[in-house]
């Protein structure tokens, strides 16, 4: 096949996988919007997010057998044609409960067709030097398009609203749809390949429970049994499926591969750097919104710092990583990060300047470019190219379980202290109770008031004081949970690092019989 056009089979590869994760970050800037013209509260903004990431990282691995089996071009196109019809349907939704069912329609087609991408590689280059050239773009285009979500998401919602950036996606994945079916090649590895269909089902179990009961635990509460339940059932689904996997000679997790330190740290640095990155683009970006009162267009002005960060540093760490020790690099970038989304913490203000926070967001996206570059090349290096496959989908499985935990999790801090702290304030202004329930949905709603309760203008009017007072601390408490997110975020980081170095010196120096060149 000719250089000419195994590379434009590469563009059309890419641009599939530039949509894929693109739709992880470009919701993040217009989650105000959507919240203002679908009552959305924010439990329902965490779910916009995490049902497309949740679905995206329980069938992601699965998708790559399917396309052994079945033909990788087949499951390829369909789950880009899924992609587009749950992209229509998003961009539809006259309620929040239909959005995020179409997200989680479109995270279902991202999985099908995303791990096609990479093992349409390793059959359009048979050559190991090109193969290994059209591998580092793979890698860079991945680490890219979460950087661009919020760039291209400002500037749609600049001229448009939310339902835009789900019309552009609809309209990007049926150009990506025709231009497959008309030029991509069908191949397929049936031998041997067998579904794993008891190890997918503990999988999807375990995450589900689990993020089910961190959102819902919310306003029900930890202590409540049925979330208990949800948290109990999830770890014995990750108990058995750890046992179940182990027995399996074609699993849906390999998991030997963690046998090797370098595929384990790796993926430990997935994790954390998603998690880091979402703390940044969901939370940043909705303070941004709510209480900075920055604009669409402001918003992807202030993120264009990151993006151009993470990409530079993609790039130069791709070069570096040919010389130097990877393990080096994922540890200077979680370092980097977490001092980053530190510096982003003691910056950011109701009056922060887009200059002001340009240069703090810059410091994090370097750290995170080293490490989305550095973690993939990783796992390719070790692995025999007949598995990179299956490799590289661990590894964007870690990056999505990253982002999902991430919304999760500090999604209840936040959630928590805005109403929490919010409640407090209100009893202590002595407000009625309707009153109190007014203000709380008001403050979690983008100001939409909850249905049957009703305030007239001349309760309100009397209030008018006291909703000053209301305003300031439902922004002061967003702001208690927003610090103390970040800060989850960088510790994490950080605590990433540390464990990447002892890990490596654990292993060199107390374990110097395993061969393992990291």
């Amino acid at each position: 096949m000719k250089i000419k056009i195994k590379n434009h089979l590469l563009i059309i590869l890419c641009v599939i996988l530039f949509l894929t994760f693109l739709d992880n970050t470009i919701v993040s800037v217009v989650l105000s919007n959507v919240q203002s013209t679908l009552d959305a509260g924010v439990q329902d903004l965490q779910w916009v997010v995490d049902a497309y990431m949740l679905v995206f990282a329980v069938f992601m691995l699965s998708g790559g057998t399917l396309g052994d089996i079945f033909g990788r071009k087949k499951i390829m196109m369909g789950g880009v044609a899924l992609f587009t019809l749950g992209s229509i349907g998003a961009a539809l939704s006259p309620s929040s409960g239909f959005l995020i069912a179409s997200r989680a329609i479109m995270g279902l087609g991202a999985a099908a067709s995303e791990p096609g991408t990479l093992s349409m590689i390793r059959h359009i280059y048979t050559d190991r030097r090109e193969r290994s050239r059209a591998l580092g773009v793979w890698a860079a285009v991945s680490g890219m398009a979460l950087a661009f979500g919020p760039i291209i998401g400002g500037v749609i919602i600049g001229f448009s609203n939310w339902r835009g950036v789900f019309v552009f996606s609809a309209i990007f994945g049926a150009i990506a749809l025709v231009a497959g079916i008309f030029t991509l090649p069908e191949n397929s590895d049936p031998t041997g390949r067998k579904l794993d269909i008891s190890g997918l089902i503990f999988w999807a179990v375990a995450l589900a429970t689990v993020i089910f009961a961190l959102i819902f635990g919310e306003n029900a509460g930890y202590g409540m049994w049925w979330i208990a339940l949800l948290f109990g059932l999830s770890l014995i689904s990750v108990i058995i499926f750890i046992f179940v996997e182990r027995s399996k000679k074609d699993p849906v997790l390999p998991l030997s591969f963690f046998n090797k330190i370098q595929f384990s740290i790796a993926n430990l640095v997935a994790f954390s750097a998603n998690f880091g990155i979402f703390a940044v683009f969901f939370f940043v970006a909705l303070y941004l919104q709510l209480i900075a009162n920055f604009s669409g267009y402001q918003i992807a002005v202030a993120f264009i710092s990151m993006t151009a960060a993470i990409v530079i540093s993609a790039v130069f760490s791709g070069r570096w990583n040919a010389i130097h020790k990877t393990i080096w690099l994922m540890v200077s970038g979680c370092l980097l990060s977490g001092i980053g989304i530190l510096i982003l913490e003691s910056v950011i203000s109701p009056n922060v300047g887009t200059a002001t926070l340009a240069w703090a967001l810059s410091i994090s996206g370097i750290g995170f470019g080293m490490c989305l570059v550095t973690m993939t090349s990783s796992v390719l290096n070790i692995v025999p190219i007949e598995r990179s496959g299956m490799a590289a989908s661990t590894v964007n499985t870690f990056r999505e379980l990253g982002g999902v935990f991430g919304v999760a999790i500090l999604g209840a801090i936040v959630n928590s202290h805005l109403t929490t702290k919010l409640i407090d304030q209100l009893k202590t202004f002595g407000l009625p109770s309707n009153f109190q329930s007014f203000v709380i949905y008001a403050i979690t709603h983008g100001g939409n008031t909850p249905k049957g309760l009703s305030v007239t203008p001349a309760e309100l009017a009397s209030h008018g004081n006291i909703i000053s007072k209301v305003t300031k601390a439902a922004y002061q408490a967003f702001s208690s949970g927003l610090a103390i997110s970040l800060d989850i975020a960088s510790s994490l980081l950080l605590l990433t690092g540390l464990i990447c170095v002892v890990m490596y010196l654990w292993r060199n120096h107390r374990f110097s019989d395993i061969k393992i060149k990291i």
